[in-house]
């Protein structure tokens, strides 16, 4: 299994995090809650908002591609990069992952989802 990697941030995961046994085909927001990172997830994992947005610093090119519904909510996502991804969405895959929660969240979750 991949190693998934979360940077220090100040308030969720303030020592940083090293998962050694990530579950492939499993989503980083689920992998993350299922070992005590508490990242914000105001939509309930359903892609109706930008509060669980990580920036990959590492293995990006292991995730599938982004859906055109993720894409568009990233753009509203608060520090966006071309690594960005919706934690809740990308799976991790067969490679090791390093992940970044920025410091803050925008949360733009659309009713009815």
């Amino acid at each position: 299994m991949p190693k998934l990697t979360v940077l220090p941030h100040p308030e969720i995961c303030p020592e940083g995090k090293v998962i050694e046994d990530a579950p492939s085909g499993v989503s980083i927001c689920r992998t993350l809650l299922d070992h005590g990172v508490e990242i914000e997830h105001a939509c309930e994992l359903s892609c109706a908002c930008t509060t669980c947005h990580v920036i990959v610093r590492q293995g990006f090119q292991s995730l599938d591609d982004a859906s055109d519904m993720e894409e568009d909510l990233l753009d509203k996502a608060w520090g966006l990069t071309s690594t960005s991804r919706l934690s809740c969405q990308a799976k991790v895959a067969d490679t090791d992952l390093t992940v970044e929660i920025p410091r803050y969240t925008i949360n733009h979750a659309k009713e009815n989802h």
